[in-house]
C-alpha cells in the first residue's frame, strides 16, 4: 500500500505529466488573470523548489542518476520569472483596457469586486511599491497589476517593480524550497517530500492570514466604489 499522502501523490503526478508547464501556467494565471486568485502560488513555488531536481530532469531529459547542475535549476527559475512578469503585464493591460467595466459588473463566483477595492486601497497606501509587495500577498497579487492599469501607472515604473518583484518572489520561494530540501536531507537524512502536505498548509496559512484579516476583520467596510473614484482625474 502506498504510504504517500494525497498532496504528495498529486504533486508527483503533475511533475511526471508536464509539471513545469503546469507551474508556468498557474503562475501566469495567478498574476495575470483575475480568475486565478485562488491558486496557491506560494506553496506551489516552494514545492517546485523541493522537487527542483525532478523538474530539471524532466526539462533536460536527464537520467535518474544524472546530477542536476546550477544552470539547469537557474533556467527553470528564469522561466517561472518570465511567466510571472508576462502575467503581470497581461493584468496591467487588462486593467487599462477594461477597468471601468470591472467596476460596473456584478459579483460572481470567480469575480468579487471587494478584492479589486482592497487592491486599490493597498495601492493608495503603498503606491508604486504595491507591485513589488503584492507578489508576496495572495489575492492582492492577482488584482494589483489590474489596479495599476486602471489608475494608469507609468509603464516604466510598473515594469521595474514587476521585474524586481517577480525575481524576488520566484527566487525566494523556489530557492527556499530547493536549499531547505538539500539541507534537511543531508543533515537529518529524510526528505521534505514526505511532509509536503504539512509544508503546503503552513505556507498557505502564513501567506493568507494577513489578507484574510484585512478582508474580513478590518474596521473599514467595503462599499460600492463608483467608477470616477477609482479612475485618475483628468
Amino acid at each position: 500500500m502506498d504510504d504517500k499522502g494525497f498532496v504528495q501523490q498529486f504533486i508527483e503526478w503533475i511533475i511526471n505529466n508536464g509539471g513545469l508547464y503546469v507551474l508556468l501556467l498557474v503562475v501566469f494565471a495567478e498574476t495575470g488573470l483575475f480568475v486565478g486568485f485562488f491558486f496557491p502560488g506560494d506553496s506551489l513555488l516552494f514545492a517546485a523548489g523541493i522537487y527542483m531536481d525532478s523538474l530539471a530532469r524532466e526539462l533536460f531529459n536527464l537520467d535518474a542518476g544524472d546530477k542536476v547542475v546550477a544552470y539547469q535549476w537557474i533556467t527553470i527559475m528564469l522561466m517561472v520569472m518570465v511567466a510571472s512578469i508576462v502575467g503581470n503585464m497581461v493584468g496591467y493591460w487588462f486593467g487599462r483596457k477594461t477597468g471601468p467595466i470591472l467596476f460596473e459588473r456584478r459579483d460572481t463566483w470567480l469575480f468579487k469586486k471587494k478584492h479589486l477595492v482592497r487592491a486599490k486601497d493597498f495601492y493608495d497606501h503603498y503606491g508604486k511599491g504595491t507591485i513589488f509587495a503584492a507578489k508576496f500577498l495572495p489575492i492582492i497579487r492577482t488584482f494589483a497589476p489590474i489596479v495599476a492599469g486602471i489608475v494608469k501607472m507609468n509603464r516604466a515604473h510598473f515594469m521595474f517593480y514587476n521585474i524586481v518583484g517577480s525575481i524576488a518572489w520566484v527566487s525566494s520561494m523556489m530557492m527556499g524550497g530547493y536549499f531547505l530540501q538539500n539541507w534537511v536531507e543531508k543533515r537529518f537524512g529524510y526528505s521534505l517530500k514526505d511532509h509536503i502536505e504539512a509544508i503546503a498548509i503552513i505556507i498557505i496559512v502564513i501567506t493568507t492570514l494577513p489578507v484574510i484579516w484585512k478582508l474580513f476583520f478590518s474596521k473599514k467596510k467595503v462599499v460600492d466604489v463608483e467608477k470616477e473614484e477609482i479612475l485618475p482625474k483628468n
